[in-house]
């Protein structure tokens, strides 16, 4: 075959190569790219909030003191002869009750003395009384009439009065005897508990000596510190408005669950020394739980530490919310149609557990209550638990 004929064989092969690949790719399908984007959901818990009145709760410390606390002193000298079983440490004396008898031996004496001494006083009062009649007397029978003064003199005045003075003198030295004799014994001022006692039977005491340390246990107070700018979140009385009502609780002591309440009744005028709060006085009824209706109530124990609960005064139109729920720089994420919003809020108050917000949230809000990893603007969320909605990636 010659060289020409060669050559247009091959090129008749090669266009038939050239045909058939252009055939193929023509009758492949054609491969088109989608940009469809499937946004992802982020799963949140919501707290729906209620706008209302609330009292908000101001946790405090408070220390236990006695509303009435007395040192037993006598006010006359002797042997006590007689001593109270209740007058021992932890007892309970009633008021009126004896706790203390002095020897009244020398006490009766006197008094017999006075009065015998008033009865004297009495006759020679008597006796002059007849004197002044007798001059009376004489001095109408002598038809003269004197100058007042030489008058009073004949009359017998001056004896009289004498007489008379003599007479209120002892009894007055009457009443005072009576007075120590009844000193002689010594009462409990008030339904009281005895802290220490420092006498017994056989003691020799004089006025002003310490016999017995008694508190009163009709009510106790508790001292609670309070820092001065939660003032005037408190209520304390005035008119017809009690004072903010106080739950105190012993943590260490009490069972659980165990607690007393009471009521602010005086703001004292003085800050304390060293952390310069304010000192605000509780009283708290019944402290040891003696009264009808209070069994099983634990009790208050003098000098201790306790921890205290003040209700606030009412806040009007807030949103109280859990504190764990506010985010940095005041603010708090909510879910409006399925995006998570940053709003910045207006918290007037916090206490121990929740934020009383007065702006920034309106009622029915959904407060996100979930920790998230990442929060922007817009982010779109959902309930925990709701299915994603369509074109939506859960």
């Amino acid at each position: 075959m010659s060289l020409k004929a060669t050559l247009v064989i091959c090129a008749g092969l090669a266009i038939l190569a050239a045909v058939a690949l252009l055939a193929i790719y023509g009758s492949e399908p054609e491969v088109r790219r989608e940009s469809t984007v499937r946004e992802t959901t982020v799963p949140v818990e919501v707290f729906p909030v209620t706008r209302g009145d609330y009292r908000p709760e101001l946790a405090a410390n408070g220390l236990v003191r006695a509303s009435r606390e007395v040192t037993v002193r006598p006010r006359v000298a002797g042997e006590i002869i007689e001593r109270a079983p209740e007058l021992v440490p932890g007892g309970f004396p009633r008021q009126g009750e004896m706790l203390l008898r002095v020897d009244d031996t020398d006490y009766r004496i006197a008094l017999q003395q006075r009065e015998s001494e008033l009865q004297q006083a009495v006759s020679e009062l008597e006796i002059e009384n007849g004197r002044r009649d007798i001059a009376e007397r004489d001095y109408l029978q002598l038809g003269k009439e004197l100058e007042q003064g030489n008058r009073a003199l004949v009359l017998r005045e001056p004896q009289r009065l004498a007489a008379e003075a003599r007479v209120q003198s002892a009894r007055a030295a009457v009443e005072q005897a009576m007075v120590d004799l009844g000193r002689t014994v010594i009462r409990a001022p008030f339904d009281a508990q005895v802290l220490s006692r420092e006498v017994e039977i056989g003691s020799q005491v004089s006025p002003g000596d310490s016999l017995a340390r008694l508190v009163g246990v009709d009510r106790y107070w508790v001292e609670i510190s309070l820092p001065l700018d939660r003032l005037r979140w408190v209520q304390l009385p005035s008119g017809d408005l009690e004072g903010s009502a106080v739950a105190v609780r012993h943590r260490t002591a009490w069972p659980a669950g165990g607690e007393r309440f009471g009521r602010l009744d005086q703001l004292i005028g003085e800050l304390e020394g060293e952390t310069r709060m304010a000192r605000l006085l509780a009283v708290v009824e019944d402290p040891l739980g003696q009264g009808a209706g209070a069994e099983g109530q634990p009790g208050l124990i003098i000098g201790s530490f306790v921890q205290c609960r003040i209700s606030g005064v009412l806040m009007n139109d807030v949103v109280r919310l859990n504190r764990d729920y506010v985010r940095q720089d005041e603010s708090v994420w909510v879910m409006a149609e399925g995006k998570l919003t940053i709003r910045k809020v207006d918290i007037v108050f916090q206490d121990a557990e929740h934020a009383y917000i007065a702006a920034g949230l309106e009622h029915g809000d959904q407060v996100i209550t979930s920790s998230l990893a990442t929060v922007r603007e817009g982010l779109a969320v959902r309930v925990a638990g709701d299915r994603a909605m369509p074109g939506q990636q859960p």
